[in-house]
């Protein structure tokens, strides 16, 4: 079997143990101070099985692999004192579950359904894996460091690969994205400001904030949990709501706060050091027609600004664009997920992107179209397209920046590789003789 440098293990892994559920658990592995259990094995092969329909005995041995690895490297992150604060973890936590509540349109009562917890809960569950996640990565770039190739060694690389082996690369693009989201109007932010005050007068007279919570707040999160945010450390809340949350007494309710969400009130229940739990009712602003409707009348003239030279994309990228968005770091650009390139093959680009740029040249900028973001968010786009590229087989002229990167990966691999072979003798492992069994050599992860 071949180590992979990749051994990240696929974060949320909650597939349920059928045909295993019988074995009885135990520690199958020990490595340094780590320990792997059986149980966290076949989960992790009945995740993949959900996603890969057939599994070799040779693919489970793999896994288990790159599970002792990430065991080895974590083992290491804490022999060499590499830290991960809790509010990375925090922070990380809060991105991933966001994203997967945005795959399942924000359906919270689906999210649970398919966690079997709450979402609170949920993030409590894997904030070990999480860190355990970032120890492997800092443990890794420490290993392997900044790679530096120069064209010659990228060419060389290239040309030791045979011919008939070059990979035939489907159609790509890279794309550049102004992404503009609605404001609400005055109007609607005072209706929803006046519910939330005769909702904090009836708290004020006796009412529960929690039963208040789960009837009105437009948080759908929490308000299932009678408003419930769980322990949250300090730096993981919006500025606006934490300064207020932090100023309470236990048991005290605020006035009413404002941030990018909405309008709160918020009742601090505890405080534990650097972390505090509150409750919270949320009350969001509504959109109107007319809203949307300036939204994509304003991006449109934006467009027409820069179709007349007047203004240069980038710049109004940093002007008008989202700020929040993944691309505003990036000049606009889109970057691929999968590879970190912006070279995105235009079977995946999502079909709103993929029917506005069909039939644009390079250079040319699409009309506005609406889409909706990671956060549930309706919002406006326009795309400029920047490259396209016809299916082809790979060349160092049209594929320079893959190529590279590949070669980069194999050098990390190489690195990696040959840290292993060096540090895994001087570090104390056992391997169960029955895993032993069925994956011989698994012991030496070569």
């Amino acid at each position: 079997m071949n180590l992979n440098l990749l051994v990240i293990l696929t974060f949320f892994c909650v597939a349920k143990i059928t045909a295993q559920a019988t074995v009885v658990d135990g520690i199958i592995a020990k490595i340094g101070g780590e320990i792997l259990l059986y149980s966290e094995w076949q989960e992790q092969i009945a995740y993949i099985k959900e996603k890969q329909a057939l599994l070799s005995d040779e693919d489970k041995c793999g896994i288990l692999q790159n599970m002792l690895v990430q065991k080895f490297l974590i083992h290491q992150a804490k022999v060499d004192s590499i830290e991960v604060k809790d509010e990375e973890v925090e922070s990380q936590l809060t991105v991933r579950i966001d994203q997967i509540l945005g795959y399942m349109n924000n359906d919270v009562q689906k999210f649970e359904e398919y966690y079997g917890q709450p979402v609170n809960k949920v993030k409590e569950r894997f904030r070990e894996d999480i860190k355990n996640q970032l120890l492997t990565e800092r443990m890794q770039n420490k290993i392997t460091g900044e790679i530096s190739l120069t064209p010659k060694e990228v060419q060389e690389f290239f040309n030791k690969i045979p011919k008939d082996s070059l990979p035939y690369l489907n159609a790509e693009v890279e794309i550049a994205e102004i992404n503009h989201l609605p404001k609400i109007n005055k109007t609607q932010e005072r209706l929803a400001k006046e519910k939330l005050e005769k909702i904090l007068e009836r708290i004020k007279v006796g009412e529960d904030f929690g039963k208040l919570a789960a009837l009105y707040s437009d948080d759908p999160g929490s308000a299932k949990n009678q408003g419930e945010l769980g322990w949250v450390k300090r730096g993981n809340l919006v500025p606006e709501f934490e300064a207020a949350a932090y100023n309470l007494e236990k048991d005290q309710i605020s006035n009413i706060v404002q941030t990018e969400y909405g309008f709160h009130i918020i009742k601090l229940i505890g405080r534990r050091g650097n972390s505090i739990s509150a409750k919270h009712i949320l009350i969001k602003p509504k959109f109107e027609t007319s809203d949307y409707e300036q939204a994509e009348k304003y991006l449109d003239s934006i467009r027409t600004v820069i179709i007349k030279d007047t203004l240069i994309f980038e710049a109004a990228v940093r002007a008008f664009s989202n700020n929040k968005s993944e691309s505003f770091n990036n000049g606009g650009r889109i970057l691929n997920p999968k590879t970190g390139t912006s070279y995105i093959e235009t079977g995946d680009l999502d079909p709103d992107v993929y029917f506005a740029i069909e039939s644009m040249k390079p250079g040319e900028i699409s009309k506005v179209f609406s889409s909706v973001d990671q956060e549930g968010k309706k919002t406006y786009r326009i795309i400029k397209l920047l490259s396209r590229t016809s299916p082809h087989k790979a060349n160092l002229k049209q594929d320079y920046a893959r190529i590279q990167l590949a070669a980069q990966e194999q050098k990390k691999n190489e690195i990696f590789q040959n840290w292993i072979a060096k540090k895994l003798p001087s570090i104390f492992s056992e391997i169960d003789p029955k895993i032993e069994m069925i994956c011989p050599g698994i012991g030496s992860f070569n």
